[in-house]
């Protein structure tokens, strides 16, 4: 099982690898037209782009540290590398989008609105339909190998495809002397981007905090009680390590067990866990009912 994960992070790889190409190659062609044609919202999107080639990077790195095996100073192995990159990767996010939402504000109230050239429509079109396809081979890698980070790229990926289609509507609304409508777009790019960065600081702050759904573990405790031998459930505990969940129980039995037929129950509970519920690792203490 635990060669499996291993394996599975590795594909998670060309996910990632996937996402950086393209973001590179969007990025560039985004800030290039969009600053010939003089459209904020394309530009806007542009760094959006820049800022999604951090994270995809970020996510490659936490993919590849999270494959070291354990050692001395990480006996648990190196599984949560991945939520860090993901953590540093929201700073910068947010970084950029509020830079984005400040040049978006100044240039509504204060600027000079230009009608960008209708090229730049086409360009986020094109784009739009790059990061949907992007999306589509993420989705189907991501509920293959059933990996949290890569489904978390695939939407972003499905996000940036939006994104652009909105800046793509706002310069076209720009050609009917809706000028204002360009950088009114980049603002409401600024917030996507700011949304994004929040959405992943908060799921990462959340594991990285030992926090678990509560909806997961009722699950676990239903599967637990349904075990032949099993009384009750004394107290159930869970925590992440990147994509693998690490479960603490402690079940009740018959106090006049012997000590074999006590450890074959746990060992049916462990078994029933990571069966059921693809659980990485499970710690099962027995007490007397």
């Amino acid at each position: 099982m635990e060669k499996e994960k291993y394996d599975n992070l590795k594909l998670g790889e060309k996910g990632a690898i996937l996402s950086i190409t393209a973001y590179i190659c969007l990025a560039a062609l985004k800030l290039t037209i969009g600053s010939i044609t003089g459209s904020e919202a394309l530009q806007a999107d542009g760094w959006n782009n820049t800022t999604d080639i951090v994270a995809s990077i970020a996510v490659l790195i936490g993919l590849r540290i999270s494959q070291k095996p354990a050692d001395s100073d990480h006996p648990y192995g190196h599984w949560k590398a991945e939520t860090i990159a993901s953590l540093i990767a929201s700073f910068i996010m947010v970084t950029v989008g509020l830079q984005v939402l400040y040049e978006a504000v100044t240039s509504i109230f204060i600027g000079n609105h230009e009608t960008p050239d209708l090229i730049a429509a086409w360009t986020g079109v094109f784009s739009a339909f790059v990061m949907y396809f992007v999306y589509l081979y993420n989705k189907k890698l991501a509920e293959k190998i059933r990996s949290q980070a890569v489904m978390a790229a695939a939407k972003d990926n499905l996000s940036d495809a939006y994104v652009s289609i909105g800046a793509a509507a706002g310069i076209i609304g720009s050609q009917f002397n809706l000028s204002w409508l360009d950088p009114l777009t980049a603002f409401i790019v600024g917030f996507i981007i700011c949304k994004t960065a929040w959405d992943i600081f908060r799921e990462a702050t959340h594991h990285l905090s030992d926090g678990f759904d509560d909806n997961k573990l009722t699950k676990y405790k239903e599967t637990v009680l349904k075990v032949t031998g099993v009384k009750g459930v004394k107290d159930l505990r869970a925590r992440s390590y990147g994509n693998n969940a690490v479960v603490d129980i402690v079940v009740l039995v018959k106090n006049n067990l012997d000590i074999e037929t006590a450890h074959d129950i746990s060992t049916e509970v462990e078994t029933e866990l990571k069966q059921m519920h693809d659980v990485y690792e499970v710690h099962v203490h027995i007490e007397p009912y």
